[in-house]
């Protein structure tokens, strides 16, 4: 399977986004594949690796919705790699019980877990507590555990369409996320930075409907003193840190920054340490959490 160039394995609890990450591997030209007995691994990619002759990217999702076949997975693992040295790439998405028990109740969906088409809350709790013993052992073997909890479907496509991608970086991807405290700390992030003893913009009447991308409110913080300080400081710590990551074979780390409501003072020093932080072959992805925006920079 020498034209394999990058195996994916995607797995995690029901609802956490398993669907949404598959898609965003097949709009990188990924082969997708959904619901795959394990038993069937070793065959699939035999199958796949014999009618094409180009590079290939595969990823396959595995979960309990074959839980019969679940525990025959660490075997079928293991023989590929004995056989042909494939070792995958292993995304676990996870969520909170909340969170989970939310998506269920808006979609209506049937847990694969459950014996009956309907369930009231305490079961299905029940089921999904069923649903993370089951699936300790794999996230165990992840490469990286995504909270989903927090994160919407969009903002979940660009992650994993970054995660996947570190495989062809040089260096780190690292994700700036800007977040409001009031709204809860992201539960993926590896530094969290508080903001709040900042100036506020919120108090200037002419720039409390703007935002930290908005020139007027950029210039009202690039005019404080402390804002500068706490720039330089962020700055310093990161570009002394990220170095020690990367050389232990870290290639993703998310640093969150937050104030009051995630408008300026966060969104402003995400966007400055971005345009500081990019360059020399590491990719600074962005996200701010509660004006819903995402960008790259490289």
């Amino acid at each position: 399977m020498k034209n394999l160039s990058d195996f994916v394995l995607i797995t995690g609890l029901s609802g956490s986004g398993k669907t949404t990450a598959l898609q965003a591997l097949e709009d990188l030209g990924y082969f997708c594949v959904d619901n795959l007995p394990a038993t069937l691994l070793q065959s699939l990619l035999e199958e796949i690796a014999h009618h094409q002759r180009d590079l290939l990217r595969v990823a396959v999702s595995i979960d309990v919705r074959n839980r019969v076949f679940l525990d025959a997975l660490p075997t079928a693992l293991d023989s590929l790699h004995r056989d042909y040295g494939l070792q995958p790439r292993i995304l676990f998405l996870d969520a909170d019980e909340e969170t989970l028990l939310r998506r269920y109740s808006e979609t209506r969906r049937r847990h694969p877990l459950s014996d009956q088409a309907t369930e009231p809350g305490a079961a299905l709790r029940q089921v999904l507590l069923r649903e993370r013993i089951l699936l300790t052992p794999l996230s165990r073997l992840a490469d990286r555990v995504l909270d989903t909890s927090q994160v919407r479907s969009h903002a979940l496509h660009l992650r994993v369409q970054a995660w996947a991608q570190v495989a062809r970086a040089r260096g780190l991807v690292l994700l700036l996320q800007s977040f409001a405290f009031s709204h809860g700390v992201p539960a993926d992030s590896d530094f969290v930075f508080d903001l709040r003893a900042l100036p506020n913009p919120h108090y200037e009447p002419e720039l409390r409907l703007l935002t930290g991308r908005d020139a007027a409110v950029q210039d009202f913080l690039a005019a404080q003193e402390l804002v500068q300080t706490a720039r330089q400081s962020l700055e310093l710590f990161l570009r002394q840190w990220l170095p020690p990551f990367a050389e232990d074979h870290r290639n993703y780390v998310t640093v969150s920054l937050g104030c009051t409501g995630g408008k300026h003072r966060s969104v402003y020093m995400v966007e400055v340490l971005a345009r500081a932080l990019a360059g020399n072959g590491q990719e600074v992805l962005v996200e701010h959490r509660e004006l819903d925006l995402r960008e790259r920079f490289s």
